[in-house]
């Protein structure tokens, strides 16, 4: 009797890293700041990731990481497959770089591979030097579908991803590495969002789940158009509730929720709406997380059927919201390092702060930052 009490105690014991899910946002080159994030969870004293759900930017930092580390794992092991992932993420977004001016109308055509900014550097940070480039892209995207203005359906993002996924990777992640990658997309024809994993995993779900309708033709999967994974899912949270045996939830969280004034322009009004339609899904999913987390502790559910999940959030807004709207179609490597750096700095923030509530207890309170109650005390 005596000698079961310290076995039940071992068994309690923590782990040196802790595993969790991650709930990957989309943000076109903002998804540079998830990089960061990623890179340093990838550390030796960061965590295991037991699951991924991504959406857009999002879903290609999560299979770019997988591919690594999918790669390093069958040849050494899962040191080497975090060190793998580290460098596909870093070689991912630097071949990015090199291939701005071809994602976007509104790239600058004037940076170069190596850093330098050509006409930036002389007209402001990040985005004032293309300011004229960026209205006219506004104005041809309005004007014209990209049916009209890319009838050849050219998309460079194809040929990056090509370089730097393993499909076959993503599949052997979900098989046999127990990481399983989830890609949201949102199926044209009936509005709903479509979520591909396992086998269903291709270089079209992920060119699907960052399709920008405004600027790239829909992505056809067996017959059927979809659109950016945004509109339904960004990201999409309920793969990890059911598909996975853990309850902790990390979301990297891109997109602003709040923004101060009111817009006047009809670009910044454009860029708002963006910006809520792309919360909203997920703060559908935040709401019913938080209204089932209250009757599980206020004991109106079967534990037994219902998780109590532990959520908690990576984000920086004071840095993020320095840059508009239209910066995530800046793809110049000095915008991108930033952003990753400020990704390492938030990820290494929340690791010092609450590595120990994973497993344990939410370091997010949703009815704070998603549904606008003050926490009781």
């Amino acid at each position: 009797m005596t000698a079961a009490r310290p076995r039940a105690k071992s068994r309690a014991r923590k782990p040196s890293r802790p595993r969790l899910n991650l709930a990957l946002q989309g943000g076109g080159s903002h998804g540079a700041f998830t990089w960061g994030v990623l890179d340093r969870l990838l550390d030796d004293d960061g965590v295991d990731i037991a699951g991924i759900s991504g959406t857009s930017a999002g879903a290609l930092n999560g299979a770019v990481a997988l591919s690594g580390y999918v790669d390093g794992y069958e040849a050494s092991g899962p040191e080497q497959a975090r060190r793998q992932a580290q460098q596909a993420l870093h070689d991912f977004w630097r071949d990015v770089s090199h291939h701005g001016s071809l994602f976007s109308p509104l790239s600058n055509p004037f940076s170069n591979p190596f850093g330098t900014q050509g006409l930036d550097a002389m007209l402001g940070p990040f985005g004032l030097g293309t300011s004229a480039l960026m209205q006219w892209g506004n104005l041809l995207t309005r004007s014209f579908s990209p049916y009209e203005f890319n009838p050849l359906n050219l998309n460079p993002l194809k040929d990056v991803l090509a370089k730097h996924v393993k499909v076959e990777s993503l599949h052997e992640g979900c098989a046999h590495c127990d990481i399983p990658l989830f890609v949201t997309a949102t199926s044209v024809r009936t509005g709903q969002a479509r979520v591909f994993s396992a086998e269903e995993l291709s270089l079209d779900a992920l060119l699907a789940s960052a399709c920008l309708p405004f600027l790239f033709q829909a992505v056809q999967i067996d017959d059927e158009p979809f659109w950016d994974g945004g509109y339904t899912g960004n990201p999409a949270l309920y793969p990890l509730i059911y598909r996975t045996e853990l309850n902790d939830v990390l979301l990297v969280r891109l997109n602003p929720l709040e923004r101060e004034g009111t817009p006047t322009r009809s670009v910044d009004i454009m860029d708002r709406l963006s910006e809520i339609t792309f919360n909203a899904s997920l703060i559908g999913e935040m709401r019913a997380i938080a209204f089932v987390g209250r009757l599980l502790r206020e004991n109106k559910l079967d534990p037994g059927r219902y998780k109590q999940l532990h959520m908690h959030m990576v984000s920086d807004d004071i840095g993020m919201n320095g840059f508009g709207p239209s910066t995530k179609f800046n793809t110049e490597w000095v915008f991108l390092e930033q952003l990753r750096d400020l990704g390492r700095t938030a990820a290494d923030r929340w690791l010092t702060e609450h590595r120990a509530d994973v497993g344990v207890r939410s370091s997010l309170h949703i009815d704070e930052v998603f549904l606008g109650r003050r926490r009781q005390t």
